[in-house]
């Protein structure tokens, strides 16, 4: 039986057979505020090439009322079973189809989620329809070449405003009556209800004006920062209109920060919905600031790319995500006045080393992914479709030049508007403006695996003068069960070379760009030329590939990474040294002394805030466990020293800050902790606001210093939604048997807690400091994984399956116990990939854990 899963075959019958005109769509809503079910209307008109040939619809409904195909009644309890509705004897030319349901809000984050604020105890609604989640809100064909126009009917609460694709015009009698969208796919449509907080401005361009819209909980509205988002917004607008060369395509605008959100933000055509924790309620760092601004020009971006032109099948979902990935980040680095001109710093840092994370672990898979059904398209929003993808735009940027790859997307988006495309669309536009071959690109970049090697070879003779250079790729073997073969790439490259100035500081005194294919490239232009104290391959980080230093420049940058006069080769070097701690090549506790003797000279605070998370995951699960404890009094130590070192009131005060309360560990320490959450203790230009106090007690919590009585206190000191899930998070982090139990309990057995709650008590069940407390869950683990997968949503399940698998239990036996529940269990391939790349983890570590003891 299907259930809710569909096949790329199912829907590519479906789309030889119809093409969808029109959707019209009434909702009433009238009782969102007491929440149950609605009533949900679609009329939805369509072509058939074939007389009497059957199709089906999707629905996901507690109940269907009437079925009315071509005026005829059909019986609900016939036609409608596993999430569809049958469509037998259809029209050739034009059918009408009018399905009356009544519809069920969540609380998962899917579909149409509500959610009450307990500051006003008001209902905010949102949707959230990627993947195939609009079935749960009106009958529709849910695929994303079925494209059609919708118009939007809605009923709503007096008071309350709704915002959807279109824009919104004046209620009558609280019913709001839009005017049709262009023609969309089903995943893109938005409806947003409730007693939102705005803002408005608008976009002017040669006379055209696009209206732009700010929303938000009124309890958020006083940290609504809208003249940042507004700049951020119009800068992008300017840089994509241009780059593109096509008019923003849409009517209006607007951004929706909306509660308990699961990802980052969704691309709904004009109607853009984000995470709300992106309102900052207490100082953050700029890092932070910079991360919302991607997530912003990420989602403007994808008006065009997916929502103008969309993507055939989700097997082509890179062409979505890696291109809005890409240009959000040029945006960044290249926009006139720009806030973030480093921002390929932050990338290389940040995004790229999730990518070769992703593309070791047993799932890899090429960028334009094989996608057979929903099942495997729901888990592949991961490393490699976004990071990796990006990644590889930016070497084909390279490759071809940015302006002849811009004249290949802007041919794109002219020939295709409001249609769906394939990859070979976007090579063919690529190919006629850059002049270049790619189907041999396409080949070894997008439809192969894995990730390349680069070591240069360097001999030199008595007076340091090169002899001989070059650049030798490996392609290492794919992951045990990974599909595929090892492929060896062309790569644009450049290599730096860097001296020391009188100074001190690391100063590139040449560059040179090549093409790196094959085994082995000689590089004969540094034949002849004094070896220089680093030689950095990939040097402005055009390509994606793996790096390594040679000995003698290792040496140096082990010495002075810190002393790089740019960031961009600082967080290739650090990227560099974490990826050898995870490869095994350099030990946890070299690692360690490597970060403490440069992270002081380190001025982006986003590499800085990379590094604090990294040293504690190697500290956590790479080092060796008879070290682990005194690597963790080094760098709890360290983060106290650079804490009261800090600038009073810095970007790096407050990290270092959240550095060293994350593994605070003796009573001194913790005495600190409790002291900064009580105000006994202060430290100049330290703010202790909301979300550092909460910080704080979290800590505490975890290590037995503050039970229920004073996280209740706490959550009375902040009654929101933000602390409801603080205070969630510190009762599971509680390391007691039964705190373990009761956060268990509510998250395995029972199917009650909201998408944010049910994250937060996650988040606090796993303590990386109570392994032996957390033991005992390894084997309730593997008894109820099947069971969450069958019965919950699929982000629910994801959340459990993922977040609940005993990542801290390293060692032989959890490998042991993961292949006998893999072998015993016969997971559907989605749940088996998620353990098994939970699986991979646990290996990877006992190897990092073995090189660390080995080191010492």
């Amino acid at each position: 039986m299907p259930g809710t899963n569909l096949t790329r075959e199912e829907a590519q019958q479906r789309a030889r057979l119809l093409t969808v005109d029109a959707y019209e769509i009434e909702l009433d809503l009238s009782g969102a505020q007491e929440g149950g079910t609605y009533r949900s209307v679609t009329t939805v008109r369509f072509d058939a090439a074939e007389s009497g040939a059957e199709s089906f619809i999707d629905l996901v409904a507690p109940t269907v009322h009437e079925v009315v195909l071509n005026g005829d009644a059909l019986d609900p309890n016939e036609v409608f079973k596993d999430s569809r509705i049958a469509l037998p004897g259809l029209l050739a030319g034009r059918n009408e189809l009018r399905v009356v349901a009544d519809c069920a809000y969540t609380n998962t984050g899917e579909g149409l989620h509500r959610f009450v604020d307990p500051v006003d105890q008001q209902a905010y609604l949102y949707t959230q329809f990627e993947v195939p989640d609009a079935r749960r809100v009106f009958a529709n064909f849910e695929q994303p070449d079925l494209k059609g126009t919708f118009q939007f009917t809605v009923a709503a609460p007096e008071g309350w405003t709704v915002i959807s694709n279109s824009p919104t015009p004046e209620p009558k009698d609280n019913v709001w009556r839009f005017e049709p969208t262009p023609p969309i796919s089903t995943y893109i449509t938005a409806l947003i209800v409730g007693p939102y907080h705005s803002v408005h401005s608008s976009y002017e361009k040669d006379g055209r004006s696009v209206p732009l819209g700010i929303y938000c909980r009124p309890s958020l509205a006083e940290y609504l920062d809208s003249d940042a988002i507004f700049e951020v917004t119009r800068q992008g607008f300017a840089w994509f209109e241009e780059k593109f060369d096509y008019a923003y395509p849409f009517a209006k605008y607007d951004q929706l920060f909306v509660p308990e959100f699961n990802a980052g933000a969704m691309e709904n055509a004009g109607a853009v919905t984000i995470r709300d924790q992106y309102v900052f309620r207490s100082k953050v760092t700029d890092a932070a600031y910079e991360t919302r601004a991607e997530t912003i020009l990420h989602e403007l971006a994808h008006m065009w790319f997916g929502d103008l032109v969309t993507m055939e099948w989700w097997n082509d979902l890179w062409l979505n995500e890696s291109f809005a990935t890409y240009t959000s980040i040029a945006c960044q680095a290249h926009a006139p006045g720009g806030r973030w001109p480093h921002s390929w710093t932050t990338f290389a840092n940040s995004m790229k080393t999730w990518a070769y994370r992703q593309d070791q672990l047993p799932s890899t898979h090429p960028i334009m992914a094989e996608i057979n059904d929903l099942d495997d398209v729901l888990v592949n929003f991961d490393g490699i479709t976004y990071a990796k993808g990006a990644s590889v735009l930016k070497q084909l940027v390279a490759y071809v030049g940015m302006d002849e790859f811009f004249r290949g997307v802007q041919a794109y988006f002219k020939r295709h508007a409001y249609q769906n495309t394939r990859l070979s669309d976007l090579l063919g536009a690529l190919e006629e403006t850059s002049g270049r071959d790619l189907k041999t690109w396409s080949k070894q970049w997008l439809e192969t695996a894995g990730i390349n090697v680069l070591r240069p070879e360097i001999e030199t003779d008595a007076s340091g003068t090169v002899t001989s250079f070059a650049v030798r790729q490996e392609a290492p073997a794919l992951p045990p069960g990974a599909k595929g073969e090892p492929t060896l790439r062309p790569h644009r490259i450049a290599i730096g070379l860097y001296d020391l100035n009188p100074t001190g500081k690391l100063i590139r005194s040449e560059r040179i760009e090549l093409d790196v294919d094959g085994e082995l490239t000689a590089v004969p232009q540094l034949t002849g030329t004094k070896r220089s104290a680093v030689i950095l391959l990939n040097d402005d980080d055009l390509t994606y590939a793996k790096v390594r230093l040679d000995p003698d420049s290792l040496a140096v940058v082990t010495e002075h990474l810190g002393d790089f006069e740019e960031s961009l080769p600082r967080a290739l070097s650090w990227a560099s040294a974490w990826d050898m701690v995870r490869d095994g090549e350099l030990a946890t506790r070299d690692y360690l002394a490597l970060v403490l003797s440069g992270i002081a000279k380190e001025s982006d605070i986003g590499v800085v805030q990379s590094l604090h998370r990294q040293v504690k995951l190697a500290l956590d699960l790479y080092a060796a466990p008879d070290w682990r404890e005194t690597g963790l009094a080094q760098w709890t130590e360290a983060t106290l020293d650079h804490l009261r070192a800090a600038a009073p009131g810095s970007d790096h005060q407050l990290a270092w800050a959240r550095a060293f309360t994350a593994t605070a560990r003796t009573d001194a320490q913790l005495d600190l902790v409790s002291g900064l959450l009580e105000s006994t203790e202060t430290i100049e230009g330290l703010v202790i606001d909301t979300e550092l106090r909460w910080a704080l007690l979290e800590r505490l919590a975890a290590t037995g210093r503050a039970d229920e009585a004073e996280i209740a206190a706490e959550l009375e000191r902040d009654k929101t939604s933000a602390g409801e899930r603080h205070a969630a998070t510190a009762r599971a982090a509680r390391p007691t048997p039964r705190a373990k139990a009761e956060a268990w309990a509510s998250v395995v057995e029972s199917d009650k807690l909201p998408n944010a709650v049910q994250e937060a008590v996650i988040g606090g069940f796993i303590q990386t400091d109570q392994r032996e407390l957390l033991a005992p869950y390894t084997e309730k683990y593997f008894a109820a994984a099947k069971d969450v997968w069958n019965s919950r949503s699929h982000e629910m399940a994801q959340q459990i399956v993922v977040g609940l698998y005993p990542a801290l239990q390293v060692s032989p036996e959890t490998l042991d116990a993961t292949d006998a529940w893999l072998t015993s269990a016969e997971p559907t391939a989605a749940l088996r990939r998620l353990v098994t790349e939970s699986r991979a983890g646990i290996d990877r570590a006992l190897r990092a854990q073995a090189a660390d003891a080995n080191a010492g």
